[in-house]
């Protein structure tokens, strides 16, 4: 593929994504840890709205989940009672209630899949004391049974149809605790170069490490003499490069974390969900190593073989044969964790 082609399939600005893949995780094992799947997933995902500088995506909610997306980013404010998705000072028009109630309806016509949902309070200058019990409340209300809300990171089998909660609260626990997870986040960018080279090591690790513990990786960021769209235009490119030459072979990337992404992208991410040759989960080497280490070549890490072709046919078909037809694909996961410093 032409470098044009590759900037096609890694960064999409338009409306809608270019195929899909709703039921990705239909197939896969019931006993698969969260912790070693690849999950495709979006920077402030409800971002729409806000100009240039705010904007972060340009599929709406159900585009991305259709598109194969199974981690969302959700910022909030309470506000008259309300919590309500900003990005800054920007109203993104939905309350966090609609958005539980959109991933749900999601859920309920793909019960095989599940989703991540960060829900983080926005930008408060002093954290609001009601803003937790307000999200507890609101968390309650909406899940009717379908939100997993304990520390732990579960099994596949144990979220299927439903939402996962990651939450950033300093005094009460409605779902796994986000500091608890290996997070590469260098949002504010000077340099495209050095946010890549930070982001690129931090897969890495995810793809090398012990499956125990969650790895996100953020490609996302914004900065003084930059915007959200410019960075995913040049790092977006770098990451399909990346994950491509370990195509084909089983590694675990852990949650990427993406603006504008394209559906070619996507794909990648999930496609290194492969199925190991006897049904289960390959075994990491008792010593792992990352793609520098190894000087250029690929990851050791068990080879898959031939690219299945239904899935290779669905990334080609128009957006309305995908929907119809699903693109579903068998995958397992390898390795991942690391806490890495970066």
């Amino acid at each position: 593929m032409d470098a044009r082609c590759q900037h096609k399939a890694a960064f999409d600005n338009t409306a809608q994504p270019a195929a899909c893949c709703p039921d990705w995780m239909a197939a896969l094992p019931d006993t698969l840890p969260l912790s070693r799947l690849s999950i495709p997933g979006t920077h402030d995902s409800l971002s729409l709205f806000g100009g240039r500088h705010l904007r972060c995506q340009s599929w709406g909610l159900e585009a991305q989940l259709a598109a194969g997306v199974r981690f969302l980013d959700v910022r909030c404010k309470l506000e008259r009672g309300e919590l309500r998705v900003y990005h800054l000072c920007a109203f993104q028009r939905v309350s966090l209630r609609g958005v539980l109630r959109r991933t749900l309806r999601f859920l309920r016509a793909h019960p095989g899949e599940a989703v991540l949902m960060r829900i983080k309070e926005e930008l408060p200058v002093f954290p609001r004391p009601r803003f937790a019990a307000r999200l507890q409340r609101c968390l309650l209300e909406e899940s009717r049974g379908r939100l997993w809300c304990r520390e732990e990171v579960p099994t596949l089998g144990q979220v299927r149809g439903k939402i996962v909660v990651l939450e950033a609260l300093e005094r009460a626990v409605l779902g796994i605790p986000y500091e608890r997870l290996s997070i590469s986040d260098a949002w504010n960018v000077l340099s495209l170069e050095r946010k890549w080279a930070r982001a690129q090591r931090h897969l890495d690790a995810a793809a090398s490490g012990d499956p125990a513990t969650m790895h996100l990786t953020f490609c996302s960021g914004n900065g003084l003499f930059t915007c959200p769209e410019d960075v995913a235009r040049f790092i977006n490119p770098q990451c399909y490069q990346h994950l491509q030459r370990c195509s084909g072979q089983l590694v675990c990337w852990g949650v990427v974390i993406l603006d504008f992404p394209g559906a070619g992208l996507l794909q990648l991410i999930i496609e290194s969900n492969a199925p190991g040759t006897n049904g289960g989960v390959p075994e990491a080497p008792s010593t792992p190593q990352t793609p520098q280490q190894q000087r250029g070549r690929m990851l050791q890490v068990a080879p898959l073989g031939p690219v299945s072709p239904m899935l290779r046919a669905a990334s080609r078909v128009s957006r309305q044969t995908s929907m119809q037809k699903g693109a579903r694909r068998s995958c397992t996961a390898l390795r991942h964790l690391y806490v890495t410093s970066v």
